[in-house]
């Protein structure tokens, strides 16, 4: 029968383990280290409180279910607020900066571009070339099969050459 996770011994192992998987998984989805070390955070402060209900081998599971509910959560606030912002009426004037150099245009291009990609495309994308992870990684690290990360794979960088295309033609 295996064990729950309320032993510090066995914490510490899965901390050691299963933080920074979790941390770069959401990194990707939030692009904001800061953040993405708070959901961990948060998610191993969770396990902890609820260590005697978890056991050792559902203990990735329940790290990350608890990390992207939250993350979940924070977008689902940042909507609210931005809504809220869009309503109020505020006087600002967004000047076309001309002097920008090619490259910081292509830049906010290609982070236009990634932004416009649904969450699962993105977070492969990004896995496979910021932190240069096999498709069989990230298949792990996303419990997927490789021909489904194969699959977002494809689609991203199709979404990516076609929407940098459009991007540029603006």
């Amino acid at each position: 029968m295996p064990q729950d996770v309320c032993s510090e011994q066995l914490f510490s192992q899965i901390y050691h383990q299963w933080g920074m998987p979790l941390f770069r998984f959401m990194s990707y989805k939030t692009q904001d280290t800061d953040q993405a070390n708070d959901f961990v955070q948060e998610a191993f402060i969770t396990l902890w409180e609820n260590c005697a209900k978890v056991s050792e081998d559902k203990a990735k599971s329940y790290l990350y279910t608890v990390a992207h509910r939250k993350f979940l959560n924070k977008v689902a606030h940042d909507k609210v607020v931005q809504n809220h912002q869009k309503q109020v009426d505020w006087h600002f004037e967004q000047q076309s900066p001309e002097f920008l150099l090619e490259e910081k245009e292509f830049d906010q291009k290609l982070k236009e571009a990634l932004n416009a990609l649904p969450q699962g495309q993105r977070t492969a994308f990004l896995m496979n070339r910021i932190d240069q992870m096999t498709y069989t990684e990230i298949a792990q690290a996303l419990d997927l099969s490789v021909k489904a990360v194969e699959k977002r794979m494809h689609l991203a960088l199709k979404t990516l050459r076609k929407n940098i295309k459009e991007l540029e033609n603006r």
